[in-house]
């Protein structure tokens, strides 16, 4: 498409954005993390992900985040998940670093733990804050255990030392997953957290689990090196975590110094972070940012606290808007860098104003969300195999793909 915005109108995006430990990120667009799935079986990273990263090294980002780094190989949330808790894959990954960073964009490594979101076909002993199914999963996920109290503390202090090992490696920072429906999500909702211990049964304490991975990670890298989350606005469930307690959440993270929140929602019962969920309004999608009521709010009443959004952003339009409101600072990216990973630097150039990414929609919720997380896992194997983005492939070709790569069972949503 012709481009319709002026080197001088997209000064916005270039502009370089210094977080307030000092830590410089070369421009305002962002590689959302997107779970690629191409580690090895040994849970390590391998040459597949380095070719992605290859291809995205030179898109045009200032930042780039990987998706979905685990911090136990007995509790993985899909195949193909990196997962690090020790040093026994530091080569890969210092190569892994090295070849993200190549064109000159920062990296942070996403740090996650499933809790119960593993589908049987991965794994059969999932655990969680109370022994509470994932709802609507058709039996793809199994019951999980609740944690013992030990359990918990061993899984702060796992999320501490992965931080530490990739920082090591040469990563620039750290992503905490508090999104999504993840194990930091289930210890926030009062649907999944129905403990009545120290880590449940009020929201200060359900809040307790996120602030402590929080502290126990900052102890371990140093106030220098970047530490982010990515937190739901709510999770679009009745009862659940809403948004009046997500903002008392990003209070108490900022009282903690994280460096960067990023703004994101749903859970993969309601995917409203993919677009296909029907209790997204059409004027939300059409002002492109889904999560920007949210954002504003957050920003009145937390002005210094750095923020990105991600979530629906598709013109050079609707970012560069999004920039100049005040209500955000960087631009999350993730589905058009999958079809098109030289989209960013194309809209750095005035080269392009638009990406080509369309929500695939059929009314049923279910088959919406699988459509649209298959079409999207394909186009990162294909990079993975050396291979260019196929946007035009058919949509049944990709099913085929992921049930080959994946297994029947593990269909559902994958995003990190």
């Amino acid at each position: 498409m012709t481009a319709t915005r002026t080197t001088t109108d997209l000064r916005a995006l270039a502009e370089p954005f210094e977080l307030p430990n000092g830590f410089v990120i070369p421009n305002r667009l962002v590689k959302a993390a997107l779970s690629e799935g191409l580690g090895r079986k040994d849970f390590s990273p391998g040459s597949r992900i380095d070719n992605l990263y290859r291809r995205w090294a030179d898109s045009g980002v200032g930042l780039s985040v990987t998706g979905n780094v685990m911090v136990d190989r007995h509790q993985t949330g899909e195949p193909g998940n990196v997962v690090v808790e020790d040093r026994r894959d530091l080569d890969d990954l210092e190569r892994w670093a090295a070849t993200a960073k190549a064109g000159g964009s920062k990296v942070w490594v996403q740090i996650n733990h499933p809790g119960r979101q593993i589908p049987r076909t991965v794994g059969t002993h999932p655990v969680a804050p109370s022994a509470i199914a994932l709802p609507g999963s058709a039996k793809l996920f199994a019951t999980p255990r609740a944690l013992s109290r030990g359990e918990v503390k061993d899984i702060i202090r796992r999320f501490a030392t992965t931080a530490e090992i990739v920082v090591e490696a040469g990563f620039d920072g750290v992503q905490i997953h508090g999104a999504h429906g993840y194990l930091i999500s289930q210890f926030l909702s009062p649907l999944s957290n129905r403990r009545t211990d120290d880590w449940g049964g009020t929201p200060e304490k359900r809040h307790r689990f996120v602030l402590e991975i929080v502290r126990a990670m900052r102890e371990r890298v140093g106030a220098e090196v970047p530490v982010g989350i990515k937190l739901n606005s709510a999770d679009f469930q009745k009862g659940g975590f809403s948004e009046d307690e997500s903002i008392e959440v990003v209070h108490k993270l900022a009282e903690e110094g994280i460096d960067l929140l990023e703004i994101s929602g749903g859970t993969y019962a309601t995917s409203a972070m993919l677009g296909v969920d029907p209790s997204l309004k059409e004027s939300t999608r059409k002002r492109e940012a889904y999560f920007m009521a949210y954002a504003e709010r957050v920003r009145a009443t937390l002005p210094e606290l750095p923020l990105m959004l991600t979530g629906g952003f598709r013109t050079a339009d609707g970012m560069v808007d999004a920039l100049e409101s005040g209500a955000i600072d960087l631009v999350g990216l993730g589905r058009p860098l999958c079809v098109d990973p030289d989209f960013p630097a194309e809209v750095l150039a005035g080269r392009t104003d638009e990406s080509v990414v369309v929500p695939h929609r059929t009314g049923l919720r279910l088959l919406d969300n699988l459509t649209e997380i298959t079409y999207y896992s394909v186009q990162l194997w294909r990079m993975g195999n050396g291979k260019e983005p196929a946007p035009d492939r058919h949509p049944a070709l990709n099913v085929g793909q992921y049930l080959l790569h994946n297994g029947l069972e593990s269909l559902r949503p994958k995003r990190a």
